[in-house]
């Protein structure tokens, strides 16, 4: 026999074809006809980065980046899953003007699950200089449940403020990079950008002096691909 991914193939085991599918949003999944085997992989969403604070003369405001969904895959028989399965994918975190919203958590039944990256903080509108040093706020995604392995996803990164002076001495932190996803990165005096697909953390948002909020960049959603051996 064979050991692949946490899963034993028995060496007789043959297999004729597969059946991919890939949701992007919540759905069913239906077993194929006669299937053998089934490779499950799900992401959760990724965090929205922090945004930044209006600003006065002489003032800066950052936002962190938020962090990336967690990914998890396993290997299941396919005749201990249901003739229909549950498929739900988790959403981005939302981008605002605040701290960013967490991402939400992807699943496949009750047989697997990935959770949501965290968002970014936002750092309040200031003349002193500042850097991000609480990481919790946007901490990958990690704790889910079932499957034969699993990697957290990636951290948001630190903003920083050092000068007012619009596009020089702020940026916001760049958003987490997951199993499945690319990264974005933090601006200067601009809003945040979107998290890289799938279940990328959004990137935060900065400010210099005398600037209206602007919002830190959304939360890439999660994925769930299901291949099945038949």
């Amino acid at each position: 026999m064979v050991v692949q991914a946490g899963a034993i193939i028995e060496a007789d085991d043959v297999f004729h074809d597969t059946d991919v599918q890939v949701f992007t949003s919540n759905g069913t999944w239906t077993k194929p006809t006669a299937a053998k085997r089934v490779f499950v992989e799900v992401v959760g969403g990724g965090g929205a980065g922090g945004g930044a604070n209006a600003t006065a003369a002489g003032q800066w405001s950052f936002g962190d980046g938020g962090g990336a969904g967690e990914y998890r895959a396993g290997w299941f028989d396919a005749s201990s899953l249901g003739a229909t399965e549950t498929v739900t994918r988790g959403a981005g975190g939302t981008g605002g003007t605040g701290t960013g919203a967490s991402g939400a958590t992807s699943s496949f039944g009750a047989h697997i699950s990935a959770n949501g990256g965290g968002g970014g903080a936002v750092r309040t509108a200031t003349g002193t200089a500042n850097f991000s040093a609480d990481a919790t706020a946007r901490a990958g995604g990690s704790g889910g449940s079932g499957g034969d392995f699993a990697f957290s996803g990636g951290a948001g990164g630190s903003g920083i403020g050092i000068t007012s002076t619009a596009g020089v001495g702020q940026r916001g932190g760049d958003g987490g990079k997951g199993h499945a996803s690319g990264q974005s990165y933090g601006q200067s005096n601009a809003a945040g950008v979107i998290g890289g697909q799938y279940g990328g953390g959004g990137s935060g948002a900065s400010n210099g002096a005398s600037q209206s909020a602007v919002s830190g960049g959304s939360g890439a959603n999660g994925v769930i691909i299901v291949t099945t051996f038949i």
